[in-house]
Parts: C-alpha cells; structure tokens; sequence
C-alpha cells in the first residue's frame, strides 16, 4: 500500500491559490485515476479536478471554502502498488507538477497508512497568509499587527477568507487603528495609490441591496488592478465591412449544413486580429518589471457573456495555425462551454491578446479594459448600414455599406501611439480587403 498527496494544481500563469468548492468524492470513497474528485475556484475559472491516482481517498486536508496556495497537499489517497514497489524508505519523493496542467500531484511512496503531516513553517516570526487574504486586508486598511492577530480555522491555524470577513463585520463598530496599515506600509508618494476604503454611506428610499458573487468581486479586482498598473490609451478606427457581410450570407447556410456550426462574424474578426499581429508583433508582448516579454505565440481571447451578466476569457491556443473553420469550430465550442461552466483551467490561460465584441450589445465602440498581463484589446462594435463615400474608376458615388468601429486599448508604458494606430488601422485593413469570393470549403 501507498499513500500519496493530491495536491492543488496551477491552473493558469498567474494563478497561485484555490478555494475549495466541492468535495465530489468523500474520505473512503474509491476513485478511478481522471475521475473529478473536486471542485475549485480560482479567480480564473471554476473547475473539477480529476484524481491523477486509482485507490481509495484516505483523507481530506481541505475543507469547502478553504483557500488553498498552489502546490498544497487537499488530499490523501491510498493506493495499491506491488511488494517490489514497496521499500523501507519512510518516504520517496517523485514530483511531477507541469506549469498548467488540469491536475499536478506530489508521489509519496510509504511504509505503513501513517504519513506525518508537515506545517509550513512562519517566515521571520510570522504567519503566513495568502495573497487573498491579504488584498482583503488592504481594502479593510487592516493594521499588521491585527491581521497577525486574528484566529484562523483553516490548516495549521491558517487565516481564511471567511476569518478575515469575519473580522472584518466585527471591526465595524471599533475604532480606526493608529498604527499603519498594510496599504499603508506598502505605498510610498512616489507610487499610484491602490484600493482605498471609503467610508460607509447611509442608504435611503426604495431600493435593493445584492451582495456581489464571488467571480464579479474577482472581475472587479481585476479591472481596477488592470487600471492602476497599465497607461490606457485608446485608438478608433471606422471599417467597411461588406464584402465580410455579403460573403458570410452567402456561405452561412451550407456551412450549418455540413459543419453543424454557425458562421459568425467573430472567427473573420480573429483572422484580421492574428495577420494584424505578424505584421506588428510588438502588439504581442507583456511587461515583467522592466523587461517586454515578446510572445511568439498568437493565443486570442476573446470576452464571453454568461448568462448571470459575468464575463469570463477562453483562449483560442496558435490561433494563428487555424482556417476560418477552425477558428469557427472553437470559437463556437469556447462560446457555449463558457456558457454552461464547462470551461476547464487550460482553457482560460495563456492568453496574449484580447477581443471583445461589445457590437453584440448593440454597441457601436466601447472602451475596453486590458486584460493583464497582455498589452493590447480590441473592441469590435455593431455592424450596421450607412452611407459611405465609394470610390469608384468613374468618380466617388454615394452608397450604403455595412460600417463597424474597431477600439483598440493599448497600454502606452511600452505601446506608443503609432504603434497602436497603426496595429488597428491594419486589421481594419484586413477587413476591408477580405475578398467576397473567398472559398470556405477546399
């Protein structure tokens, strides 16, 4: 017998913790290896994780609700190995923990069913506490020596996001602490503020109060953190896109027939997006310190609605290696997973660039958020008609044409304006000259 440790996965480049949703399996239940044990949140994607292990689940180490750092032991399940596989070793350690993987799992080869359990050991005297935990205690303006004071119920003695909720409700009626704050310690005159608490505002008349879900209170980190550390700058362009509109009408019928998929504008946007890209790479690229990271792969994002009014990115992977049916077939297969919470982890990582379609709004431009770390998003506005200048061999003519907007969001620390101008006014471009008589099917 064996035991071994399932521990949380990174599920994304910048994901570092999880919370525990869902236990889908309990202690003594059997489980087949790539069988969902669990469900997790991250600030990413809700997502069951599978069991990298056949055996029977020994122990669970996480509790429902309980944040939980990458790379953390959430569970014990034992095992069935050979006598040859058995040894004398007390323990053998074999990791295998790819950087996004939908689970990554520390192997531990025992002796007996009993497996110590090691306890992070405090830094400097200190108690460790998630960076969860800590982004609440700079919103609360929660002191140090209070956020080291309060009792955690999760492992260890751990802080938890409902301890410090908890403390917070309970802080309420207090007096304001004099010594500094965490926000405090960290921001210096020369650095942006970050999150200020405000004070509370009485509330009057006829009104409802709805406590923010758990994702749009991540989506509102998100945007506001995104603002504080990018230069916003936005570039409109105007594009003619009939021919797009006539080719699509003509085509759109025989490909619901023979690919079972409808044919969208946002697959032709895409292929704009990704030969505007070749041309102008720097558009590419992220910032780590003082370093521009140029990514060689084109990986798309594109803003999906869900039902309840959140958004959520899924990332079309080499989007630059797809036809307009390939790019069809997953933008559609993204869409309707996004819809239903069927995403996985690796589905809304690695992104290098963005694409939002507020046009299906009724939108005609908007001003998009960047979607960090990336440097660049564009906003894709309604089609409608409109007269239009037409030029001709015999003159300029007055016609109606199919017209859209494209916004393009840049972040002016490392994308100066022409470059961003430029980078939009060449998709538009792409559009433009999309040829009517294009083939879908070879």
């Amino acid at each position: 017998m064996a035991l071994v440790e399932l521990v949380m996965p990174r599920m994304g480049e910048s994901v570092m913790e999880g919370t525990i949703l869902h236990w889908l399996k309990q202690t003594g239940d059997k489980i087949n290896a790539d069988e969902n044990i669990v469900e997790v949140a991250t600030d990413k994607v809700d997502t069951e994780v599978p069991s990298p292990f056949t055996g029977v689940i020994h122990r669970i180490l996480a509790e429902k609700g309980q944040v939980i750092p990458v790379g953390q032991a959430i569970a014990l399940i034992e095992t069935e190995q050979s006598a040859t596989e058995s040894t004398s070793t007390p323990i053998v350690v074999t990791e295998k923990a790819p950087s996004i993987q939908p689970a990554s799992y520390i192997s531990l080869s025992v002796e007996s069913k009993t497996l110590p359990v090691t306890k992070a050991e405090p830094t400097s005297g200190q108690k460790f506490f998630s960076p969860l935990v800590l982004n609440i205690a700079r919103q609360e303006n929660i002191s140090l020596s209070e956020l080291d004071g309060i009792h955690g119920s999760g492992k260890d003695g751990r802080v938890t996001k409902n301890d410090i909720l908890a403390f917070v409700e309970k802080r309420k009626s207090s007096p304001t602490p004099t010594e500094p704050t965490l926000q405090q310690k960290e921001s210096t005159p020369e650095s942006t503020p970050g999150y200020v608490s405000k004070p509370s505002s009485s509330v009057q008349g006829n009104i409802e109060i709805i406590e923010m879900d758990r994702m749009r209170k991540m989506i509102a980190d998100r945007m506001l953190e995104s603002k504080r550390i990018s230069a916003h700058v936005t570039s409109f362009v105007e594009a003619d896109v009939t021919n797009i509109v006539y080719w699509r009408n003509r085509w759109k019928n025989d490909f619901m027939e023979r690919e079972q998929a409808a044919l969208t504008f946002t697959p032709i946007f895409i292929e704009a997006v990704v030969k505007a890209i070749k041309d102008y790479p720097m558009v590419n690229i992220s910032i780590e310190e003082d370093k521009i990271i140029v990514k060689k792969d084109i990986n798309i994002g594109m803003a999906v609605a869900l039902p309840n009014g959140n958004l959520i990115v899924p990332v079309i992977k080499h989007a630059d290696q797809l036809n307009i049916v390939g790019l069809t077939k997953k933008v559609n297969d993204l869409a309707k997973r996004a819809r239903h919470n069927k995403l996985t982890a690796d589905d809304v990582s690695g992104g290098t660039y963005t694409i939002s379609n507020v046009g299906s709004f009724g939108n005609l431009m908007g001003t998009p958020i960047i979607n960090q770390p990336q440097c660049g998003i564009l906003a894709l506005g309604a089609v409608v008609k409109k007269p239009a200048v037409i030029e001709t061999s015999q003159g300029d003519t007055i016609g109606i044409r199919h017209m859209m907007f494209l916004s393009h969001s840049y972040d002016h620390r490392v994308i100066d304006g022409s470059l961003g101008g430029m980078f939009v006014r060449r998709v538009a471009d792409y559009l433009e000259g999309f040829d009517v008589n294009r083939k879908i099917f070879v």
